[in-house]
């Protein structure tokens, strides 16, 4: 658990704020909490309540760069962080950044990558959520994880991340 507004502070240094949470898109909720575990639901790239880019992940003509598909995990998993701090202000805890003081730890990442039937760098991709956590939690953002290549995501998203973190 950090110190009373550390993850506020690494998220300004970073030049970042929590988004809100971006409205389900089906008959689920964004997180769940399950005793000390906050289980979130798959998390999109949304960035003000649109997807930036569309399609499928890999190299060539019409297809999302590894790159710039890292840079969207790196936003799916923010938009988690916002999720988890949501559930926590909601259940009377502190709200926004504030709330992720009470991460203890990302107990695992799932991150899926709608890809290209020839790109096998899912894993690469997947980093950019995996840095964004470390970057902002320390080391309580450090994880296990999955990097899974699907043919397609909802709305045509690139990727999808979800997270299991545990609460003090």
């Amino acid at each position: 658990m950090a110190d009373a507004g550390a993850v506020a502070a690494r998220l300004a240094d970073l030049g970042l704020t929590l988004p809100p949470v971006a409205a389900p898109v089906a008959a689920y909720v964004p997180a769940v909490r399950a005793g000390a575990l906050v289980h979130t639901s798959g998390q999109l790239p949304f960035v003000a309540g649109t997807l930036p880019r569309t399609g499928k992940v890999g190299v060539g003509a019409g297809l999302v760069p590894p790159e710039e598909a890292a840079g969207l995990a790196r936003t799916a998993a923010l938009n988690a962080l916002a999720a988890v701090a949501a559930l926590v202000g909601a259940e009377g805890g502190p709200v926004g950044a504030d709330a992720l003081d009470r991460v203890v730890r990302v107990v695992k990442v799932v991150g899926f990558v709608a890809s290209d039937p020839g790109f096998t760098g899912q894993p690469t991709v997947v980093n950019g959520a995996s840095t964004l956590l470390h970057d902002v939690l320390g080391d309580a953002g450090v994880h296990a994880r999955s990097a899974v290549g699907v043919a397609v995501l909802p709305l045509d998203s690139p990727v999808e991340v979800e997270l299991v973190v545990e609460l003090a």
